[in-house]
């Protein structure tokens, strides 16, 4: 931040006050001018990690979309009214577990994801049949931008979403993301290494992990290589009735 800036947040985003240098228009008076600067936030939300810190499990296919570990990791989020209105449900809870998961939407108006979240390829794209796991209309409704060394032309899909390809650095990544959200924030939605070059190239400001109590020995770890993250974060940790903890990191 520039000399002379200060940092104010409102309503999810910051606001960078700047001040425009003493100007003295008659004896003994000052005046400071004052700029506005909206920088949307950039947000995690309901990932999910083993005990161990893994974020999916070994064997990531089309069958096991999250490899060994199956749905353990996100079981906690089942049962709650967030989830079951995505998939058209009426009821679901709405405890500790539902108040995080509702949170995920809210402000959102473009998400990243890796290729990993997207589907279960892995090199050049078989064919240009495949348009994701959540069928033709998926929750987004917003820009979504994949990350893949492995072109392919955009998918545009009912209610408002749109995956765009992109072979780019998490930086030239949010750039794109920021310009298609307009004002509003960016969830980067996973996977666990998508979520793990963000943190390390400091790009995120929010990020809501669960931990669940399972050991799952194997997979893709989250965490590993940034030591010292939690030097950059206010940490805030809850537990729920489901077993879970929902832990916050919000940039200091």
């Amino acid at each position: 931040m520039l000399s002379g800036q200060a940092p104010a947040m409102t309503s999810g985003q910051w606001i960078v006050l700047t001040g425009g240098g003493p100007r003295q228009p008659g004896p003994g008076r000052w005046e400071a001018t004052c700029q506005e600067v909206i920088v949307s936030q950039v947000r995690v939300h309901n990932f999910s990690v083993s005990l161990d810190g893994f974020g999916t499990g070994e064997g990531h296919s089309l069958e096991a979309p999250f490899g060994h570990a199956g749905t353990r990791l996100h079981e906690w989020l089942f049962p709650t009214r967030t989830f079951r209105a995505m998939q058209g449900q009426p009821g679901g809870s709405t405890g500790i577990d539902d108040a995080f998961a509702s949170a995920w939407e809210p402000g959102i108006g473009a998400e990243i994801m890796g290729r990993g979240k997207f589907g279960p390829h892995h090199g050049p794209w078989p064919d240009q049949e495949w348009t994701g796991w959540w069928g033709e209309d998926p929750p987004f409704r917003t820009p979504v931008f994949v990350l893949t060394h492995h072109l392919r032309p955009p998918v545009r899909m009912n209610g408002g979403t749109t995956f765009d390809f992109l072979d780019a650095s998490p930086a030239q990544a949010l750039a794109q993301a920021r310009q298609a959200a307009a004002g509003a924030d960016v969830r980067i939605g996973g996977g666990p290494s998508t979520i793990r070059e963000f943190l390390a190239a400091g790009l995120i400001d929010y990020a809501h992990i669960v931990v669940v109590p399972i050991v799952l020995g194997r997979g893709e770890r989250l965490w590993d290589g940034l030591e010292g993250l939690e030097d950059r974060f206010r940490i805030e940790a809850v537990t729920s009735p489901s077993g879970v903890t929902h832990v916050t990191l919000s940039r200091r």
